[in-house]
């Protein structure tokens, strides 16, 4: 997925426009008949296919409840900022997608519905999820104010045929994986493709190797706590692919974005990626045919937790003032039911979120099979705290810088990393007014 981080300040000065300028409206009696709005995100190829797309889905909505649905989709670069309008206006749609890192930072403006007991089972119930998707809803303790749409995971993908000529397996723990990449990087391939310029990835695998270490981002109060040996362990042993182990070619610190990483290993320029599970339409389209790939769990160091992604993906939300609160909670119950989420599935290359459902994003059983059990086993969601935005905009732009570093020649220790973290986290301190 690919996500935009919302300013923390803007979050902030617009909680006390929304309470001041809002009010929840009435349900209503009766759903039928009305009409709401639906923003989007862009899920497709494009924001024309995503239409195509959904329109003979949200078609049947209309006719099953009587509520008819104005789609709007909207991209990914302008959707942050048209939520950050709608919040401060209090002018928004009904219902609209977030990005599920987004939530606890949105859930803090007052601005949207909780999915309390009641609007909870209006859609069908909480125990119809996955566990760790309903908890990127919101913060702790407190009732979630999105619910999950579409999942998504990390797997590490491997070319089958390399593996084979190398005479290595795919890996099941970190130092089987450097092992591989090292026999895999001969001058003309490297073992390793990175968006190492994207700071959306480097925080990622900066979240999830400290995971890994046991590592956590915020305490218990929610300050920040980025400086711990698990994180600076966990980010170096990241860097260090580039940096000691030499198995990820130094240009890929101008990588910013995933795509750049897919397309190396697709025409078989690198042995590996790390990308989720929405890659494979990417690869078939560059030439690699999907029996000539594999996908496993991305390994932590022997000994360590057994942490391989983050529950990834799209929330859905409904603005607290909308005057059709009946009609907003049955389309989230129908967007969220097993039926539209098997339609939606294949063309969006998402994981079902929903509890015991089968993953068929994919003909490929195995590789469906492995992913649902990184997303419904084997992950840990981003921490789930209003500052969460600023720690992937803090971190993840410390981590590109330092990478960018590695490519030049110098080195980055973990004195260097540390005080790197430090800085991050003072600046995530100073936007929370600490």
């Amino acid at each position: 997925m690919r996500k935009r981080a919302i300013a923390a300040a803007a979050v902030a000065a617009a909680v006390s426009l929304v309470v001041a300028g809002c009010s929840s409206s009435g349900s209503g009696s009766s759903a039928s008949g009305s009409t709401i709005t639906y923003w989007a995100s862009n899920q497709g190829t494009s924001l024309d296919n995503d239409k195509q797309v959904l329109t003979p889905v949200l078609d049947e909505f209309t006719k099953e409840s009587g509520v008819k649905v104005k789609l709007e989709v909207i991209g990914w670069n302008d959707l942050q900022t048209r939520i950050q309008t709608a919040v401060t206006s209090g002018q928004g749609p009904d219902v609209l997608n977030i990005g599920n890192t987004w939530a606890a930072s949105l859930q803090a403006t007052g601005a949207f519905l909780p999915y309390d007991d009641a609007n909870m089972k209006a859609i069908g119930g909480s125990d119809k999820f996955v566990p760790t998707a309903l908890k990127t809803g919101g913060q702790e303790g407190k009732p979630v104010t999105s619910v999950p749409l579409y999942g998504l995971a990390y797997g590490l993908y491997y070319n089958k045929k390399m593996f084979s000529d190398a005479g290595v397996q795919p890996p099941t723990n970190w130092e089987e994986l450097v092992a591989a990449a090292k026999k895999l990087t001969n001058g003309t391939t490297y073992g390793f493709s990175l968006a190492a310029g994207s700071y959306t990835e480097n925080v990622h695998f900066a979240f999830i190797n400290a995971s890994q270490n046991g590592g956590e981002w915020f305490d218990s109060k929610g300050n920040p706590t980025f400086t711990s040996q698990a994180n600076v362990d966990g980010i170096k042993r990241y860097l260090d692919l580039m940096q000691s182990d030499k198995v990820v070619n130094p240009s890929n610190a101008q990588y910013d974005n995933g795509v750049q990483a897919v397309n190396d290993f697709a025409t078989g320029k690198v042995g590996m990626i790390l990308s989720q599970n929405n890659a494979d339409a990417s690869i078939v389209s560059n030439g690699m045919k999907s029996d000539q790939y594999g996908v496993v769990p991305f390994p932590a160091p022997a000994g360590a937790k057994q942490i391989a992604t983050f529950p990834a993906g799209i929330n859905l939300s409904i603005f607290k003032n909308t005057k059709n609160k009946d009609a907003a909670l049955k389309f989230v119950k129908y967007m969220t039911s097993e039926s539209t989420q098997s339609k939606l599935a294949k063309p969006y290359a998402t994981l079902p979120v929903l509890d015991g459902v089968k993953p068929t994003f994919t003909d490929n059983a195995e590789e469906a099979a492995t992913f649902q059990k990184i997303y419904n086993d084997m992950s840990k969601p981003l921490p789930l705290v209003p500052a969460e935005d600023q720690f992937e905009n803090t971190v993840g732009k410390a981590m590109n810088d330092m990478f960018a570093k590695i490519a030049t020649g110098s080195t980055v220790s973990a004195s260097d990393i540390k005080s790197a973290m430090q800085n991050a986290q003072d600046q995530v301190k100073q936007s929370m007014g600490g």
